[in-house]
């Protein structure tokens, strides 16, 4: 794709539907890779999808968990896809091979994982109802000093914690549902973890349910919150306000019509930004504010039934992809055909005109033509055009980047070729008068992926019950547990005995003095 042809002058956010993406099953999430090549799609199913963007077409088929995924986060270089899944692990995949290296298995679902922007090493995990942790991938076959972090917490802050990286990578920025957020620079290769800002989103508690970073300025980030206003921060500011401070947020974004409560939220994916798309959580709604005109609404799409679960933008193109009723939808601009893009003097004709041939036009040889201008012409013949080169694009190299991060990534995936699997393999090879145990197709076991147990302690402020679940006392708890262990035992030595001891059954269930039918003779 070659983006020196783009319309570069035009709008620059989607206008019109352009199809759908269907992965056989239920998509849950999805997110495109560093240039938008690749497009990964999470479904119910606990499978992982890779789409080729370009050719609309289905490269790869990972069988990841068991349980719906809830996240997927992609590495720098595209080598490596991050999931999580309700099923309480987290899986990093060779999207080349699609194995499985390395899974870490929590103790709760975990909702939301993210590689570090710098470094594919690193990885942020949100668990439900925990601090978020921060994962490291070891780098050799030797077991890593360390293979988690729990990052700290602010003193006014609850364990409904939402996280995110920054576009760097230097910091991690943390919300929670009392409206707190603080952040947290991450030092020495994550092994030190200092709270350097906090502040209040707003004076009330509200939730904050989202933190997202412009792809391209490192400066701008957006807090989606419970108040159904969306604020856009500057990080400089944020970080000179320190701790308890009050940073003031340079645009606030709401639907002041309809009070839309907005599901996700994401920034466009130009150099500049200039655009937030956000998705309603009630209807498959995409609402694209312009942020150069102040916030201004200039596009609503409306998508198919069904509510919205996440919109992500097209990190090079005006393109969003969304998903609703298990769809992937994708929203793109109105081509217009612009052939004097191709050649100046291209004139476009509304109706069929007939061509007069201008003297000596299309001769190979003119005799008329002077000397000089023959000259000219045979020494532009002779040039050497460079049709093997390619020069580097500056839509895909940001004002931090070098160019050789860019040449180790994987962008496309080959082409691998599926075999029908033969039945009897000894037959087939002494068929041709070969033993099975020479055959010249190599055998690839598998690699096993190592599998760490991450044990989270149960920090909530209530006790450490659980949700749902009522909270009692030791010694009550104590006695319940042996009422339910005795009547189990009771049950069990009737059916063993028969149908013939059902007064025994009243009479041991009359002996137990914590069972609530006793009776007092």
């Amino acid at each position: 794709m070659n983006f020196e042809l783009l319309h570069q002058f035009g709008q620059s956010y989607p206008e019109e539907f352009d199809g759908q993406l269907d992965s056989g099953s239920i998509a849950t999430t999805c997110g495109f890779n560093r240039r938008g090549t690749l497009l990964a799609v999470g479904c119910n199913d606990g499978r992982i999808v890779i789409w080729d963007f370009l050719t609309r077409g289905i490269c790869k088929i990972i069988t990841a968990h068991v349980h719906p995924v809830s996240s997927l986060s992609w590495s720098r270089s595209g080598r490596y896809l991050v999931s999580s899944s309700n099923d309480n692990n987290v899986s990093i995949w060779d999207v080349a091979t699609g194995e499985n290296v390395y899974r870490w298995r929590f103790s709760c679902p975990i909702l939301k994982v993210q590689f570090n922007p710098r470094n594919d090493r690193m990885i942020l995990a949100c668990p439900n109802r925990h601090q978020a942790v921060l994962l490291f991938r070891p780098v050799d076959t030797n077991p890593p000093e360390k293979t988690h972090v729990i990052l700290p917490m602010d003193e006014d802050s609850d364990l409904n914690i939402i996280a995110s990286f920054d576009r760097r990578g230097q910091y991690i920025y943390c919300g929670n549902a009392k409206g707190k957020m603080f952040v947290i620079k991450v030092e020495d290769g994550g092994n030190k973890l200092d709270i350097v800002a906090s502040f209040r989103v707003a004076s009330s508690n509200i939730v904050v349910k989202q933190i997202e970073f412009a792809p391209k300025r490192k400066d701008t980030f957006l807090v989606n919150a419970s108040d159904r206003v969306i604020r856009v921060y500057e990080t400089h500011e944020v970080l000179n306000c320190g701790l308890n401070g009050e940073p003031e947020p340079i645009q606030r974004i709401q639907d002041q019509v309809n009070k839309t409560t907005w599901k996700k939220c994401c920034f466009s994916g130009g150099v500049d930004a200039d655009y937030i798309c956000a998705g309603s959580a009630r209807q498959h709604t995409l609402c694209i504010y312009d942020r150069a005109s102040g916030g201004g609404l200039v596009k609503i799409l409306q998508g198919t039934k069904g509510e919205t679960l996440i919109d992500v933008w097209h990190p090079l193109r005006s393109i969003i992809a969304s998903i609703s009723s298990g769809v992937v939808s994708v929203w793109a601009q109105a081509q217009i055909e612009n052939w004097s893009a191709f050649a100046p003097d291209f004139k476009e004709l509304d109706e069929n005109v007939e061509y007069e041939e201008r003297e000596s036009e299309f001769d190979v040889q003119d005799d008329d033509r002077s000397p000089a201008r023959n000259i000219q012409d045979n020494d532009d013949e002779d040039e050497e055009v460079d049709v093997l080169g390619v020069q580097p694009s500056t839509h895909l190299l940001s004002s931090d980047e070098d160019e050789s991060a860019e040449q180790d990534g994987l962008y496309f995936l080959p082409i691998s070729l599926e075999f029908d699997e033969v039945e009897n393999v000894d037959s087939a090879f002494n068929h041709f008068g070969k033993d099975a145990s020479e055959s010249p197709i190599p055998t690839k076991s598998p690699r096993k992926a190592k599998v760490v147990d991450i044990d989270l302690k149960d920090n909530s402020k209530d006790g450490g019950s659980k949700p749902g679940n009522r909270s009692i006392g030791g010694e009550g708890r104590l006695k319940n547990r042996n009422s339910r262990l005795s009547s189990k035992r009771n049950i069990s030595s009737v059916a063993e005995g028969g149908c013939s001891n059902q007064s025994n059954v009243k009479k041991r269930k009359k002996l137990n003095h914590y069972d609530p039918n006793y009776e007092d003779d």
